[in-house]
């Protein structure tokens, strides 16, 4: 879940100060080896097979790390930089401040197990081995072994570092998390590297694999067992909540205000969804009315629809002239692997060290422990589906990406962040509607719309939550009532936002890109201005918005919200 191209205009280089230039890459070198995961799914293949040393000990030094390069970037000498380099000394400050947070103030190694998969880096899946051809399957399969030698020790120390009485929903998605890694690794990857024929190397695959297969289930079993103490204890808590979006977006906004422009930008696309199911159910509510739209299923299946999705999306940006496609990257659609089942929709994009590696968008078909009503309804809708496809590729996650592997800053191409990320993507969704996607087809209005809702909901269900003011049976009902969600996506968003309170970053982030928009263009022509704003937008690659809007509108930026 966490990047900036420090350019002032254009895709003009920074200035270069060999001092500066030495501590920034000093501290690039020391993030990607206290986290080889991470270093890994950007490309660095030297840390092939390794993972972070999640022992108090190791947890301890990465703080220290942290503390020191962000109190050392902080006292820079900064007569000496450009203005670009300026920028890029505050986002690395700014990443410091970041996983300082999660560690430390948070405390999430201790409290959510959520954190060594989602948190910080790419977790400690093994993806990066199993679906990216960066080797010869032979290659992978080392890297994949000495990755599976090393979870018995991970999940030794995750177990560790667990202080019982958990929260139950932390309990849940540990169990969601590390039961279906056992899951896949006794399942599913067995079949990658099937074609394998030296009985050696299989061997030693059977045996790691083997083990750290059952490692997970243990941990599993473990977080099963701490139920007998569970807690609904998750809560940041508002001070807590308040200080995570200082900390991670720079974001300082009193909470009650926050709530008042969501629940505006909710009222505004509720309206616009009456008006829309006005047109295309007349006489009938607006559950009828997206049930009706619901049920234009894909009639080949979702991944045969997000295929063609894509090549439609692609000829729009282009025939638009909406941002700037660099190179000719494109996006294959696959399922979800089991583990991953309770996010719907994301991109796995190709690293910036990687080359000619393919970027991936998942789909997650619905549980099959659902019941059949609760499955069919969690298949999307045609239209829904055309705005998950334009949030995580055309032109959303996978174009911001081929923007951000291209930064002049090797901050911005490594460190996106949560609200750039997913406020951008999700930022897309209405400028494609507003750009004339469907052509005010008021079906795909709704598709639309559904999809706002939806992180309106997350946006109100994440202050709600952890300030205290809501339950997770509440933000449940806020979802199925207020954000017209159906059932199976109104629990799991619910569950979500427990666990992941940072998920208010997309509305949150689509609100602040939005300003910025309205601010930067109002003297460059308005609507025409909107394609050199996106590129310049996304060429800082993916800091705190609030830092972006600083570079872009200069001293007299005002407020980013």
């Amino acid at each position: 879940m966490v990047v900036l191209a420090i350019i002032l205009a254009g895709c003009a280089k920074p200035d270069m100060n060999p001092n500066w230039d030495k501590f920034r890459d000093g501290f690039i070198e020391g993030a990607l080896a206290a986290d080889p995961a991470f270093a890994v799914y950007e490309g660095r293949h030297d840390f092939d097979g390794k993972l972070p040393d999640f022992s108090e000990a190791g947890l301890a030094k990465r703080i220290a790390f942290l503390k020191s390069s962000r109190d050392s970037a902080a006292k820079f000498d900064t007569a000496s930089l450009s203005a670009a380099n300026k920028i890029e000394r505050e986002y690395l400050i700014a990443i410091a401040e970041n996983h300082l947070f999660w560690l430390e103030t948070a405390d999430y190694p201790h409290k959510n197990p959520d954190f060594y998969v989602s948190y910080l880096g790419a977790g400690i899946g093994p993806d990066v081995y199993l679906v990216k051809p960066y080797a010869p399957l032979p290659d992978r399969m080392k890297a994949y072994i000495s990755w599976a030698n090393a979870i018995p020790t991970v999940t030794a120390q995750i177990q560790a570092n667990l202080h019982p009485p958990l929260a139950r929903p932390m309990i849940d998605v540990g169990r969601l998390r590390y039961g279906g890694f056992a899951a896949y690794l006794t399942n599913d990857v067995p079949k990658v590297f099937a074609e394998i024929k030296d009985t050696a190397l299989m061997s030693q695959f059977k045996a790691a694999n083997g083990a750290a297969a059952k490692a997970f289930a243990g941990l599993d079993q473990w977080l099963e067992a701490q139920r007998k103490t569970q807690s609904e204890n998750f809560q940041l808590g508002a001070k807590g909540f308040q200080e995570m979006l200082r900390a991670t977006e720079m974001v300082d906004v009193p909470l009650d205000r926050l709530e008042a422009a969501g629940r505006e930008d909710m009222a505004k696309n509720v309206a616009a969804l009456k008006d829309a199911c006005a047109k295309f159910a007349p006489g009938k509510t607006i559950q009828q009315c997206i049930a009706k739209a619901s049920a234009d299923k894909p009639k080949n299946g979702e991944l045969e629809e997000g295929r063609r999705q894509l090549d439609t999306l692609e000829a729009f940006v282009r025939a638009k002239d909406l941002v700037t496609i660099p190179g000719t990257e494109k996006a294959l659609v696959r399922a979800s692997p089991p583990f991953q089942m309770g996010n719907g929709a994301y991109i796995d994009p190709a690293g910036p060290y990687d080359k000619n590696m393919p970027s991936v968008y998942y789909i997650s078909p619905p549980d099959p422990k659902w019941s059949k009503a609760e499955q069919d309804a969690y298949i999307p809708g045609v239209k829904d589906l055309l705005f998950t496809s334009v949030h995580e590729v055309w032109p959303g996650h996978f174009l911001q990406f081929l923007h951000s592997n291209r930064a002049p800053s090797k901050l911005g191409q490594l460190f996106v962040g949560y609200a750039f990320a997913e406020g951008w993507a999700h930022y897309t969704e209405q400028m494609m509607w507003d750009a004339g996607l469907g052509d005010g087809d008021p079906e795909t209005h709704i598709g639309q719309l559904q999809n706002a809702l939806l992180r309106n909901g997350r946006f109100l269900s994440a202050i709600g939550m952890h300030s205290g003011k809501m339950t997770q049976a509440e933000s449940e009902k806020l979802f199925t009532d207020e954000a017209f969600q159906d059932a199976a996506t109104a629990r799991q968003q619910a569950a979500r936002g427990t666990y992941d309170p940072p998920y208010l970053n997309y509305t949150l982030g689509k609100l602040m890109i939005m300003k910025l928009r309205e601010d930067w263009t109002a003297s460059r022509g308005g609507r025409t201005a909107w394609k050199a704003f996106h590129d310049q937008f996304l060429s800082y690659g993916g800091p705190p918005v609030p830092l972006v809007r600083k570079a872009m509108l200069g001293d007299k930026a005002g407020p980013a919200l």
